[in-house]
């Protein structure tokens, strides 16, 4: 027997149908409103809510990868660099293209130094972005990181007008020559040093210039880095220290104008500026270009600095006796 649906049921079906359109609107709706939210409180600066209202909106087709990039930047910005590579490789999981996750991916990579993996994902956004010079500079300051400068010269190369204009890719280019001891280096140093100073990029060209053989030159630039910079005592953490300016100058001159006594002349000031690594000072024992009598006077200075650490280790140690 034929059995037709009943009015009823059909009008049970078609409401059904109706409902869950209508359930199924309302949650899109919802949830495009929720990232409205997390990307208003996102821009902000207010993390907290952003975080709350954005993962409401992540468990909807329409808006979860967006939401879920936004959620990576907020880990990234507070500090969870782990919890943030969670995100953009979930993201890269279902979009392996996906440049945005790439960049935001290899640039987390190097806060948790992780150099290798930001170098692949690095070379995998280049492919699809290849004129992108600031991706670029990202790129070779990965390779300079994991001792390619060759590469990341090679990579900087293909951005010429970005050399001419962008001061910053031109001392990562200049530093990647640099590192491979190459002449050109002195270039691209000076086309640096033409329109910016800096003590540190100074000293970097001296190196340069006295790795090269240019000592008149290298030494010209020491000096002027001698009147420039402060005293020791004077220096911020972790900068330049004056004397050991000053001990590049002696090492250049027992080196390179051995038979001049100014060498020692002016080891012994950078000494009396504070100069005390014993071990650069072995290294000039080592140098055969170093004259033997200056190699005397180089032994007794190691010895007057190892004797007057261990007589302030015995004056600090005798402190105690009166505690």
């Amino acid at each position: 027997m034929n059995m037709k649906p009943s009015f009823l049921l059909v009008v049970c079906f078609v409401f059904s149908g109706f409902l869950f359109s209508c359930t199924s609107q309302a949650r899109v709706a919802r949830a495009e409103e929720y990232y409205a939210l997390g990307m208003a409180y996102l821009d902000l600066g207010r993390y907290e809510e952003a975080e709350k209202w954005l993962s409401q909106a992540r468990f909807l087709d329409k808006t979860k990868l967006a939401s879920e990039y936004n959620l990576g930047r907020i880990a990234f910005e507070t500090g969870r660099y782990e919890e943030a590579i969670k995100f953009f490789d979930g993201i890269l999981e279902r979009d392996p293209d996906n440049v945005m996750a790439l960049k935001s991916a290899a640039y987390t990579s190097i806060k948790t130094g992780d150099f290798e993996r930001a170098e692949a994902l690095y070379e995998r956004v280049l492919l699809l972005e290849p004129e992108s010079a600031d991706d670029g500079y990202n790129y070779a300051l990965v390779l300079n990181a994991v001792k390619k400068p060759e590469k990341a010269e090679e990579v900087l190369s293909k951005y010429p007008y970005a050399l001419l204009d962008n001061k910053d890719i031109l001392l990562l280019y200049a530093r990647s020559q640099g590192a491979q001891r190459k002449p050109e280096a002195v270039d691209s140093y000076s086309r640096w040093l033409l329109n910016n100073s800096e003590p540190q990029v100074q000293y970097e060209f001296a190196l340069v210039l006295e790795e090269n053989g240019l000592y008149a030159r290298s030494l010209e630039e020491y000096r002027k880095l001698l009147v420039t910079l402060p005293s020791d005592a004077g220096a911020p953490e972790g900068g330049l220290r004056k004397s050991a300016i000053q001990f590049a100058v002696a090492r250049l001159l027992l080196i390179a104008d051995a038979e001049n006594p100014q060498g020692i002349t002016e080891l012994e000031l950078a000494l009396s500026e504070g100069f005390s690594d014993t071990e650069a000072l072995n290294k000039l024992l080592e140098d055969e270009n170093v004259t033997a009598s200056a190699k005397d006077a180089i032994r007794k200075m190691i010895a007057d600095l190892k004797s007057a650490k261990q007589g302030s280790t015995d004056s600090t140690e005798g402190t105690d006796e009166g505690i």
